[in-house]
């Protein structure tokens, strides 16, 4: 009995220094770590952390500027680099749509659908299909440089990193053959991957210039090295991640299937606290800021935590599950919702700001740039809203 006791004790002595460093660590987090996304939003969530924390000023109007119709069904979230607009969809065509007019620049054409959201980096698109294909794109032209292929489909968007000792730039990507692959940026040689016992639904999560972290079906959070692709560690998670993880100072975010929200200790593996709420599966990835995790639930709400603490600081009821993962911009977070809006709230109180009825469900990210929201929708359409002072 003593031994048990004691166990606890450890057990809850870990958690408690957790605690602390994440506490600790607040006055080193600033969003000068971010990459630059005022003007553009070339990468899923925003940064290789994938804190979703936009550095765009977002102002008191929103009105509608263009629309652009794919054709088709369309899950993909929206990226913008260089005044372009790049999204995917079902029909399996990737879209290049000019930031300014909406129309279209060149389309792409996979073999199957695509729902991962694009990445951009140096000059060129990286778009998965779910015909197991990651493609490398020219951005300007459409011309493809290159394509590799996984065994399985590919549903999260891929992330970029310079590796720490050979340097190079690499892309990383999960695929439904139950591998996260690493590949050279510029030619798509496979530099290693790394097999889990699930699919991997989610956009690998780069942090520490050294790490990268992710979920999967199989109920477990992985962090392995991004040198070469080996195990850290694991950590059990209860259940599923549809999502993907989002990191700030050696903490992992993520909700699970089984109505949790989590924050881990990277470093240690340790459970920091469990956000818990309703019997409603999180499919939303969270945004990280300094002191709240903000993520939507099939609850048809979008949840602000507390970072230290885990405990609600506030929640907005939508009228639709929230599958969209929301982005913060200064003092307001955006997002959509299955009910067919696209809704800004204030970040202190969750108080509805602004919003607007497109009518049709929203269950991709939106594109935060100053003064304009783009955002996809599943009617297929690509919306662009103008949101000024």
């Amino acid at each position: 009995m003593r031994n048990i006791k004691s166990s606890g004790k450890l057990i809850r002595m870990k958690q408690i220094f957790s605690l602390a460093l994440l506490f600790l660590s607040f006055s080193s987090w600033a969003e000068a770590g971010n990459e630059d996304t005022s003007s553009d939003w070339p990468r899923h969530r925003g940064d290789p952390a994938l804190k979703a924390v936009s550095l765009a000023t977002v102002g008191s109007t929103l009105s509608l500027d263009w629309v652009f119709d794919t054709g088709d069904f369309l899950k993909s979230s929206v990226v913008v680099a260089n005044e372009l607009v790049y999204v995917g969809a079902d029909s399996g065509k990737l879209h290049a749509i000019d930031l300014k007019t909406g129309n279209q620049r060149w389309h792409f054409q996979s073999e199957m659908a695509i729902e991962a959201p694009p990445l951009f980096y140096d000059g060129i698109i990286y778009a998965g299909s779910t015909d197991s294909f990651l493609y490398a794109l020219d951005s300007a032209t459409g011309r493809l440089l290159w394509k590799y292929e996984t065994e399985g489909e590919i549903m999260g968007a891929a992330n970029q990193s310079i590796r720490p000792l050979s340097k190079d730039s690499v892309i990383v990507v999960g695929s439904y053959d139950n591998f996260v692959h690493c590949m050279d940026a510029k030619s798509g040689k496979l530099l290693w991957k790394f097999e889990t016992q699930n699919y991997v639904n989610g956009v690998p999560t780069i942090y520490g210039k050294k790490n990268v972290v992710f979920g999967g079906c199989d109920s477990m959070l992985y962090i392995i090295g991004l040198e070469d692709g080996k195990q850290i560690r694991s950590v059990e998670v209860e259940a599923p991640i549809a999502a993907s993880v989002a990191v700030a100072d050696g903490v992992g975010y993520v909700g699970n299937m089984d109505r949790s929200v989590m924050a881990f200790d990277l470093e240690g593996g340790d459970l920091v606290w469990s956000y818990k709420q309703k019997s409603f599966p999180y499919f939303s990835s969270p945004a990280v800021t300094k002191d709240l995790v903000i993520i939507g639930g099939r609850d048809k709400g979008l949840h602000a935590i507390n970072r230290v603490s885990g405990k609600q600081v506030w929640r907005f009821s939508a009228r639709g599950r929230v599958d969209s993962s929301p982005v913060v911009a200064g003092d307001k977070v955006v997002f959509g919702s299955m009910d067919g809006k696209l809704y800004i709230l204030s970040l202190t109180d969750g108080k509805e700001l602004l919003s607007y009825e497109i009518g049709e469900p929203i269950s991709s990210t939106p594109a935060v740039l100053n003064e304009k929201i783009i955002v996809g929708c599943e009617d297929g359409k690509v919306y662009a809203f103008k949101s000024e002072n």
